[in-house]
């Protein structure tokens, strides 16, 4: 695992009816929706890492802090970027910044736990 602060990552994705906040239960207007937002941001973040994780390792996402700034009609594209800010230990901190082809839509704060896949599925298994 080589982890070092400043890897970045990024994730794009255009408005469809299935992204929007009426679609999603999230408000009930045809823009793209906080938790579509939110996943994209994920996705970003996750990239960032992605080449530098043993391939017995993953992250989980544990927290997240966003401000969504501005909406993005259907048919728009929505572009986020990731940067690595932390490692603490298996603790990840991201900055993530989001935009439409227009302008910044929406930032966040995001910590990810680094995990075995194993172990953490294992302990899923149990849940059931």
């Amino acid at each position: 695992m080589t982890l070092m602060v400043g890897l970045r990552g990024q994730a794009a994705t255009q408005v469809t009816a299935d992204k929007t906040a009426d679609f999603l239960g999230s408000g009930d207007l045809p823009v793209f929706g906080t938790p579509a937002l939110v996943a994209l941001m994920e996705r970003a973040a996750v990239s960032a890492v992605a080449g530098h994780l043993d391939p017995t390792e993953t992250t989980v996402g544990t927290a997240i802090e966003v401000s969504h700034l501005a909406a993005t009609p259907v048919g728009l594209t929505v572009r986020a970027e990731a940067e690595l800010t932390e490692v603490d230990g298996r603790k990840l901190t991201f900055l993530v910044q989001a935009h439409d082809t227009r302008e910044k839509i929406g930032r966040a704060h995001h910590q990810r736990m680094l995990v075995s896949r194993d172990r953490f599925l294992s302990k899923i298994a149990q849940k059931r």
